[in-house]
């Protein structure tokens, strides 16, 4: 009985031993990243205010040394604690990493312990077939079962769920770097709107004196009653315009709130330098060095490798698949001897299945797998080429928006005086009130279309940011 139970011992070994070294066998492709040739420099950086020889990029930079407001630095860092997005793609990572833990403890044997006992005390009466008095009967056994992963079945899709954790913490990071662009832009648009609010006050305080001052001169008969209606008019249109953009400005800052993960309400704004020019030779860098840093374009190879290695799981599916499992215990019919040597049971059973004919279905898992796969390739070529347009239009908006603010200022200061000739020609009777209701109206007009352009300029830097894989870290 003993000599039996080695030999069983040593065969049982042998054919883990024999497994352990031919489940270094993996089939399928390893990943290969495809190649991607990146342009030499991005458009548009020789004509905008940056500078492609510094080695760090823009993108490389904390959000704190970009956007240099407090408040605006504070509002980002409430957003990426409290936002709801941030924290739903975070529970997806922590999702992700327990569908890893399933995936990955096929690869390792199973084991259980169990054990049943019985005791009862029959009666004499129940008849002579059955023992009287006490009976005790139980059992105990170990037992363990193990599917060898010879083709690499099981790494292989380890591997693809360890790629999806890896694609999901990436998208996590695009999350964050999306937040702090929308935090930014939606700060930067608020001071904007409140810069047009100081104007449409500030032009109606102006506007409210000369229709005190028309009305002074028609009552004098200087002017007719269609100078004071003119003049009226523009005080009527300029006090339109406050309700309207106090109404965007309350809006804006619920939009706000939400990013934050707060319920509506105000948010401070009062910075005085949000809308000031952006610094002048920002970095951005290679372009090749996009490819590291943009986290859509990493979460977007992270799923090619998943693919990749789905390819592997379908051609293991047409390899034998082999299972082992055995068990022992002991067991006996009083509790004396249950533990008795003699009343062990060891046992192993050892199965092999090949796949002969299923209708075509494992050709088509490895052919779908390969389509995803090809899918995924140009998913990826179309992430990054995607991500350079980002920067290219980035680097067009910084350059443009600068252009359209210097210009703008000008027609400003030039509208301005205009406005203050004609107030002066019309005091001294050299012209009708229409051009004083033409030049005031033009003022108007540019100086709300100064702060569109200041705004604009603004967000061409948070465009830039984000572009250059920005604010994630």
């Amino acid at each position: 009985m003993t000599s039996r139970s080695e030999k069983f011992h040593w065969i049982l070994a042998l054919s883990f031993a024999v497994a352990l070294l031919i489940a270094g066998c993996k089939v399928g492709p390893n990943y290969v990243r495809p190649q991607v040739t990146a342009p030499p420099a991005y458009r548009g950086a020789d004509s905008a205010a940056v500078s492609s020889a510094d080695p760090e990029s823009l993108g490389d930079q904390d959000f704190a040394r970009v956007f240099q407001q407090p408040e605006l630095q504070q509002l980002i860092r409430t957003a990426l604690e409290n936002n709801y997005d941030v924290r739903i793609a975070a529970k997806r990572v922590l999702e992700q990493q327990a569908q890893l833990r399933i995936t990955r403890s096929q690869l390792f044997p199973s084991v259980n312990v169990g054990g049943s006992g019985i005791g009862a005390d029959l009666p004499s009466s129940l008849g002579s077939g059955l023992p009287s008095g006490s009976t005790v009967a139980g059992s105990f056994n170990l037992s363990a079962a193990w599917n060898p992963d010879f083709w690499g079945l099981y790494r292989r899709q380890s591997e693809a769920a360890r790629a999806q954790l890896l694609a999901q913490t990436w998208a996590q990071r695009a999350v964050r770097m999306t937040l702090v662009q929308q935090v930014a832009s939606s700060y930067f648009q608020l001071r904007a709107l409140d810069a047009q609010l100081d104007i449409a006050k500030e032009t109606l305080k102006t506007r409210q004196e000369s229709v005190q001052l028309t009305k002074t001169l028609e009552s004098g008969g200087s002017v007719p009653l269609s100078d004071l209606r003119e003049a009226e008019e523009l005080q009527y249109t300029a006090s339109a315009q406050i309700p309207k953009i106090e109404q965007q400005i309350q809006q804006q800052e619920n939009g706000l709130r939400l990013l934050l993960g707060q319920d509506p309400g105000s948010v401070p704004h009062t910075d005085p330098s949000a809308l000031n020019p952006p610094p002048q030779d920002l970095p951005v860098g290679l372009p090749s060095r996009l490819l590291e840093r943009r986290p859509d374009i990493l979460q977007a190879e992270q799923q090619l490798i998943a693919a990749n290695a789905q390819i592997g799981v379908a051609r293991a599916q047409f390899f034998p698949q082999l299972s082992i499992s055995g068990s022992g215990g002991v067991g006996g019919d009083s509790l004396s001897s249950i533990f008795d040597p003699d009343s062990k049971l060891i046992y192993g059973i050892g199965s092999l299945t090949q796949p002969i004919f299923q209708g075509g279905k494992l050709r088509g898992q490895l052919q779908l797998s390969q389509r995803e796969k090809e899918e995924m390739v140009l998913n990826y070529q179309k992430t990054i080429s995607g991500a350079f347009r980002d920067v290219s239009n980035a680097l067009i908006a910084v350059n443009k928006q600068h252009a359209a603010r210097e210009q703008q200022e000008k027609l400003v200061a030039a509208a301005r005086d205009a406005t203050q000739l004609a107030r002066t020609r019309y005091q001294g009777g050299a012209t009708s009130y229409l051009e004083v209701l033409t030049t005031d109206s033009n003022l108007f007009s540019a100086q709300l279309n100064l702060v569109n352009t200041q705004e604009g300029e603004a967000l061409s830097l948070v465009q830039l940011y984000g572009a250059l894989g920005g604010g994630w870290q």
